[in-house]
């Protein structure tokens, strides 16, 4: 259970295009279904000094907390993360992940539960926030099947996805057109499910996710309210 909830919150919300990056925020809500669980969620991205940017997130429910926070920036049309930060309390043993991005020596540098961590990188590399955004940016660029390497915890793991089509998706914002995206993985590995749907109109801010647990067991994300570059998220 503590895995999925984890997996879950990774991907709660993407913002704004990847080269026209606009500050927003976004609420959700969370259940599980077969579970007596429910929460929320809060995610956003913040313009720092020197061109940099702030993603941060936010999750509170009645078992466990996480934050989540990475710095970043925007270089010759690549992401380059410069700073993670992870905190979950709760739903079992807690977890803090440190880790800084040194690009010209090209190694990351950090601490995973305690453990110290140096891994080298190259370019494209990705934190598990900054990952999001390349995502959506390629779903918004028209790509139909997406691989990113992923600096998570102490290894550097492949994530792949494919875009499914389109969809509406009914959220208390009204109704939104979105892009669906499911994460493939090898069954032969996990039977777990993930998908997702990105809001065509509002710079393919993430509106819900859907994912099926091995064990069965079913978690839904539905976004709430949202605004990006300071209009509020609305659907028909």
């Amino acid at each position: 259970m503590r895995r999925a909830l984890m997996l879950v919150l990774a991907v709660l919300a993407l913002p704004a295009q990847a080269l026209e990056l606009k500050p927003f925020s976004a609420s959700y809500t969370a259940d599980w279904k077969q579970l007596p669980l429910s929460g929320t969620a809060e995610r956003s991205l913040k313009a720092q000094e020197n061109g940099r940017w702030l993603l941060s997130f936010e999750a509170a429910m009645l078992v466990a907390s996480l934050t989540e926070e990475s710095t970043f920036q925007v270089e010759n049309e690549a992401f380059l993360p410069l700073t993670y930060r992870f905190n979950r309390s709760g739903l079992g043993k807690s977890k803090q992940v440190e880790q800084d991005f040194d690009w010209t020596e090209k190694q990351v540098i950090g601490t995973d539960r305690g453990e110290p961590v140096r891994l080298a990188i190259n370019r494209g590399m990705q934190d598990k926030s900054t990952y999001q955004l390349v995502l959506q940016h390629d779903v918004a660029a028209g790509k139909k099947s997406m691989s990113y390497q992923v600096v998570d915890g102490d290894e550097i793991e492949t994530y792949d996805f494919r875009v499914l089509g389109e969809e509406t998706v009914d959220t208390k914002a009204g109704q939104i057109d979105a892009i669906k995206v499911e994460r493939v993985r090898d069954p032969t590995q996990s039977s777990r499910k993930t998908v997702l749907w990105f809001a065509k109109d509002w710079d393919f801010l993430l509106v819900r996710l859907h994912q099926v647990e091995k064990d069965g067991k079913e978690y839904q994300i539905m976004l709430e309210e949202g605004q990006v570059g300071g209009a509020a998220v609305k659907g028909r």
